[in-house]
């Protein structure tokens, strides 16, 4: 079990405290094809009620997202056959923005984190209050995010990607230590990149990227090693809610198919008490009072 240090998270107008208890990031997903809600939220004023719900269910922080990032998407402006279509800065902004005017609207104190790539909808979101951009390119995708980053001065959440989603299918497969190996470079190169943009590191936050680029055995081999990345330095976030890894995990209950997506919520809450307990600050989920209570559990394991 680890106990990282005290840390203070430096955002855009404010500090959040992270170390003393995990802290529950809710998701608002604002795409009609995302692959853990289908779209239920697309709609501003359902994304906006939704938001809401998941605030007064103890939710300290959420990540909104307009653009898809599953397997198959075109995600990182990638060429190819794909399962979902390119989403432009203009269209991402379109989605997103309503609904983050309406959520501060509601709720003025909200912590609002935006998860994009895209340099000029981080720019856009953070000129409307967001806090903290969630870049899950860990700043590879857009050379200009850094900068418009350090500009605003906001809290950062930097993901490691192995590849891009069209090739995530084809990837060949890591034994642990090459994997820890990877995502520990690839985790180094995004904070040089937002070091060298004058972003200082008490504003940064790392996330392993679950899911992204990993097989069934290379997620599992990263939870379970997952505390080795606090040698960098920063505190982790973990995401690992509903994940395909999950639904496979749970094939034998459901004929040797993948769970579907809707059955993973218990798989979910187990894997997040292992990622608290294995060294994560944050948690990103989609069902937020489960992960609450959760959390309170490991969080008692962790401190006592």
């Amino acid at each position: 079990m680890i106990s990282p240090n005290k840390t203070p998270w430096q955002l855009r107008t404010r500090t959040l405290e992270l170390g003393q208890r995990t802290l529950v990031m809710g998701i608002v997903n604002v795409t009609p094809d995302s692959f853990s809600d289908g779209g239920s939220f697309f709609a501003p004023e359902a994304a906006v009620a939704h938001a809401l719900q998941l605030l007064d269910e103890g939710a300290e922080l959420l990540d909104l997202g307009a653009e898809s990032t599953r397997p198959g998407s075109r995600a990182g402006g990638a060429v190819g056959a794909f399962d979902s279509p390119m989403v432009t800065a203009e269209e991402e902004q379109a989605r997103l923005l309503p609904v983050l005017e309406g959520i501060l609207k509601a709720r003025p104190h909200a912590v609002l984190s935006v998860d994009t790539y895209k340099a000029a909808t981080a720019r856009a979101a953070l000129q409307a209050g967001a806090e903290i951009i969630n870049d899950v390119s860990g700043f590879q995708w857009d050379s200009a995010m850094a900068a418009v980053c350090a500009e605003a001065r906001c809290g950062v959440v930097l993901m490691h990607t192995r590849g891009r989603p069209e090739e995530w299918r084809s990837l060949p497969p890591l034994d642990p230590d090459a994997l820890l190996t990877s995502v520990r470079e690839g985790l180094s190169a995004s904070v040089a990149a937002a070091t060298a943009a004058k972003i200082p590191l008490n504003a940064i936050v790392l996330d392993p990227g679950y899911g992204f680029g990993k097989g069934l055995d290379e997620n599992y081999a990263l939870l379970s090693r997952q505390q080795e990345l606090l040698a960098l330095g920063r505190p982790l976030l973990a995401g690992v809610s509903r994940k395909s890894f999950l639904g496979r995990t749970l094939a034998p209950l459901y004929g040797g198919q993948n769970a579907p997506v809707e059955a993973r919520e218990t798989a979910s809450v187990a894997a997040q008490v292992a990622a608290i307990l294995h060294g994560a600050s944050i948690v990103r989920v989609h069902a937020v009072r489960p992960a609450v209570e959760a959390a309170l559990v490991a969080d008692h394991l962790r401190w006592g």
